[in-house]
């Protein structure tokens, strides 16, 4: 009975009432983007980032704006800290860890890149023996499979 009348009484609200008691009741999460990008030789595009937690060495990516889609975002966090730009840009994988969503992509970009943001110290194109072992396992593993040779 209660329930009938819910669903009645929600039915009647507008649309955009609906999204804002959703948007209230539903847990919050928080999303980036990061990619594994590569260039003509091989080599993937990693950054000393200040705001990571031990080693600052991983993949290039940031926080998704409001009303931002994913691929977007990353083309805008990439020319943001490295002023480079993004082709053959393709998803992934996308996971949820605990309250954060993290969408991964694959793409290819041109250039040396440069520092263009206070949160990065360092940009380096790695091949994949010269990934810095103190950089997160889980990217190195990502990394490495993504540059594995088809076989």
């Amino acid at each position: 009975m209660l329930v009938g009348a819910v669903s009645k009484f929600w039915k009647m609200l507008t649309p955009s009432l609906r999204t804002w008691i959703m948007r209230r009741l539903q847990p919050k999460f928080t999303a980036s983007v990061a990619a594994v990008i590569t260039n003509e030789r091989g080599e993937v595009l990693l950054l000393d980032h200040v705001l990571r937690p031990k080693s600052g060495w991983g993949m290039p990516g940031g926080f998704i704006d409001p009303n931002e889609q994913p691929e977007a975002a990353l083309g805008r966090e990439i020319r943001e800290e490295t002023g480079l730009e993004l082709t053959d840009v393709s998803l992934l994988r996308v996971r949820v860890i605990k309250r954060h969503i993290e969408i991964i992509f694959t793409a290819r970009s041109e250039g040396a890149g440069e520092i263009k943001s206070r949160e990065i110290t360092e940009l380096r194109w790695c091949s994949p023996d010269q990934i810095p072992p103190e950089m997160s396992r889980d990217q190195q593993n990502l990394i490495k499979t993504v540059l594995r040779p088809e076989s």
